[in-house]
């Protein structure tokens, strides 16, 4: 089986970087590490760091191609969309916005990312392929989380000062309705069959759910102090408690609390894995990412990173 593996990685090729052999796939995650200006790769399997690479302009949202070849990094200070080579890690393009870009999203299969912008009250849409541009949508008031549905239709934009969520139709370019939630909505992550969102509201200390075809609020769920983001494994729901230090779990289906995990001082950016087996931390002020067992419910797995590791957004490839 290792000889195998071995041959697999040979024919897929090998690159070389800081004198390491590395192979052009990768089990790892991409943390921005906002106070330290540096974009940090963890291979998930050991849980070490594998390299750090600088990107400036204190960077916080992260979003991947669909190849997951190319990360999608915006920075705050700098006012800018950052393109990132994930295989050969580095920095590629960068591109002025102004305004202050946070959150970020990427469509399913088009050159697209949409980059919330907290000061303007618009999300702004990029051409990948041109590094440009191609278009804005006014939505609510301080946009943050931005997430959108599998089929590519909809975007989703948690407005963290207007207390609400609104949907744009990606074909249109056009807002279809504003749907108040919690207060102080901040991550938004959409199931993966596109059928309901989740927000986590950071003034209320809950999750709102809602149904997308419906266009209405049908539950919520209390969490622990300053609710982050949201991410889902094996039909439970993870959000990270950035005041509380703890990751809420709660039953996707009945939405009841399941438990709530001791995890690390200010927990901030959550992904779950491809397979749905493992669930990732940032821990913005103890600088490691965790590793959550979604059945054990358990932390499995830590890794030192960056300072102040952000990674809001889809960070795992």
């Amino acid at each position: 089986m290792q000889t195998g593996l071995r041959a697999l990685k040979l024919g897929l090729g090998l690159l070389v970087i800081c004198g390491l052999a590395v192979p052009s796939w990768a089990h790892e995650a991409l943390l921005t590490n906002q106070s330290s200006d540096s974009l940090s790769f963890v291979d998930v399997d050991t849980m070490k760091e594998s390299a750090r690479i600088e990107v400036t302009g204190k960077p916080a949202g992260i979003a991947l191609s669909p190849d997951k070849a190319t990360a999608f990094v915006t920075a705050p200070d700098s006012k800018e969309l950052i393109e990132i080579d994930a295989v050969s890690r580095a920095v590629k393009r960068r591109l002025l916005l102004g305004g202050g870009p946070l959150g970020i999203a990427a469509h399913p299969s088009l050159p697209e990312v949409y980059i919330a912008d907290w000061f303007a009250h618009k999300v702004t849409i990029v051409d990948t392929a041109k590094m440009a541009v191609a278009g804005e949508i006014k939505v609510g008031e301080s946009p943050s989380g931005l997430a959108v549905t599998p089929d590519g239709k909809l975007l989703l934009s948690a407005d963290r000062d207007s207390d609400a969520v609104s949907i744009v139709d990606l074909a249109t370019r056009q807002r279809l309705v504003s749907i108040p939630v919690g207060k102080r909505p901040f991550g938004i992550t959409i199931d993966d069959k596109g059928a309901r969102a989740y927000t986590a509201n950071v003034k209320s200390d809950d999750v709102t759910v809602i149904d997308i075809a419906a266009r209405k609020v049908v539950g919520s769920v209390p969490t622990g102090r300053r609710p982050y983001a949201i991410a889902f494994a094996q039909g439970k729901g993870f959000v990270t408690d950035q005041y509380g230090g703890t990751v809420t779990v709660f039953d996707e289906a009945t939405l009841a609390p399941v438990k709530r995990i001791n995890t690390c001082d200010h927990a901030e950016g959550i992904d779950a894995d491809a397979d749905r087996k493992a669930i990732y931390v940032s821990c913005w002020g103890d600088d490691v990412l965790l590793r959550i067992d979604p059945q054990s419910l358990t932390v499995t797995g830590k890794a030192a990173v960056g300072d102040g590791p952000r990674a809001f957004g889809k960070f795992l490839r």
